[in-house]
């Protein structure tokens, strides 16, 4: 085995624990051409950083990501900070020759992942965009008989993200609430992740139009700890919302498909509801997160008396993935999708192969999703652009 990759690490709350989990276990059940050390980790908050390397690993600590960069032993540099700093460093990383892997949504805007798309090309690094769920073994499979024609012609993209996290109006107004900061709220931080899927599954979007709402406006004020203020119980202490809190798109897609997304925040019940349908002329799919390891699948080439929907359990070795893990039946979660991804990113800077979803994919989200505001602010169906890099 040759020399290991040194990673850094920039943000350490929940991504970068899933990040810092999957570095630690993808050596363990891939067959990795190299080794991965976690050699730094990067945050604003000393004490809370010091846990976080004790806890996962990390050799050291820095809290300026522009040293960590610009040190010789680092190799990749793992950007899960939050989405208003995605630019800056990913840029930074690129002009200092470091693979990077970036979290999502890519960026603020469209004109963001168009400066970061520049700076990995004209620096020729490996980089990938964190959209883990096209790693789940299920939503591979789909591809695969997408690819197979088993749906056959593709008619309708039904895809719904729901959460319920903030639906309590004493939740505290975090950075994921304030535009500068997060850019959208569910429409970028859900949607981003049905906008990658439906791409990778179904193709690129044509015309979009949007509606988003805002439920709540106004917020208490976090303490040091991320909760709401003890001064917002006496009155004071409250900011204002400047992200969305739902969006609903209705969308074409090039092959002449139709599709329709869904991502609010305010889905009292649904926790992680990331849910799909896509109806084709031969057969159709359906998945949902909370249920990882099963593909709903109907075809319409099976008899007429046992025709309707099945369910594939997606846990045989020859699924996507599986082969490394555990025997039929024995079910992986969310986690693995984050291993999966240190594993083909990896192969892809040893082999100095693209890698996807790359800052590509994650320009074209990004598109969607602007063209999508505009739609909403402008009350009309938009064109989604597409810039050449």
């Amino acid at each position: 085995m040759s020399d290991a990759l040194k990673v850094a690490i920039v943000g350490y709350k929940f991504m970068g624990k899933a990040h810092s989990n999957a570095y630690h276990k993808a050596g363990r059940f891939f067959d990795l051409p190299v080794e991965l050390e976690l050699q730094a980790a990067c945050g604003r908050h000393e004490a809370g950083l010091a846990e976080f390397a004790r806890q996962w690993g990390w050799q050291e600590t820095a809290t300026s990501w522009r040293e960590v960069i610009a040190r010789e032993d680092i190799d990749i540099v793992d950007i899960s900070s939050p989405t208003d700093t995605h630019c800056e460093i990913a840029i930074a990383a690129a002009e200092a020759g470091k693979h990077i892997l970036c979290e999502k949504p890519m960026a603020l805007s469209a004109d963001e992942a168009l400066a970061m798309c520049r700076a990995v090309k004209q620096a020729g690094v490996t980089h990938a965009i964190g959209h883990n769920y096209r790693r789940v073994p299920a939503i591979r499979l789909a591809k695969q008989m997408i690819d197979e024609g088993q749906l056959g012609e593709i008619y309708h993209w039904r895809g719904t993200y729901l959460q319920d996290w903030i639906v309590d109006p004493e939740f505290p107004l975090t950075w994921h609430l304030q535009q500068e900061r997060a850019g959208y709220g569910p429409h970028g931080d859900l949607n981003s992740h049905s906008v990658d899927l439906a791409r990778y599954l179904i193709g690129e979007i044509k015309t979009v139009q949007c509606a988003l709402a805002q439920f709540i406006k106004q917020r208490p004020l976090p303490d040091e700890a991320g909760e709401a203020a003890f001064a917002a119980a006496v009155g004071e202490g409250v900011g204002s919302v400047t992200v969305d809190d739902a969006s609903l798109m209705v969308v074409e897609f090039d092959n002449g498909a139709l599709g329709s997304f869904e991502a609010s925040r305010f889905a009292t019940g649904r926790k992680n509801y990331n849910y799909f349908e896509i109806y084709g002329s031969r057969g159709s799919l359906c998945f949902n997160l909370e249920r990882f390891n099963e593909l709903q699948f109907f075809s319409r080439e099976d008899p007429p008396t046992a025709q309707g929907f099945r369910t594939i359990l997606v846990t045989e070795s020859s699924h996507p993935y599986i082969a490394s893990w555990w025997p039929p039946g024995h079910i992986i979660g969310y986690e693995h999708t984050f291993i999966h991804q240190a594993a083909d990113f990896v192969r892809s800077i040893h082999e100095g192969t693209s890698l996807e979803p790359s800052f590509f994919d994650g320009l074209r989200a990004m598109e969607v999703l602007d063209a999508a505001a505009r739609s909403a602010r402008e009350g009309r169906r938009v064109e989604v652009p597409r810039v050449e890099i």
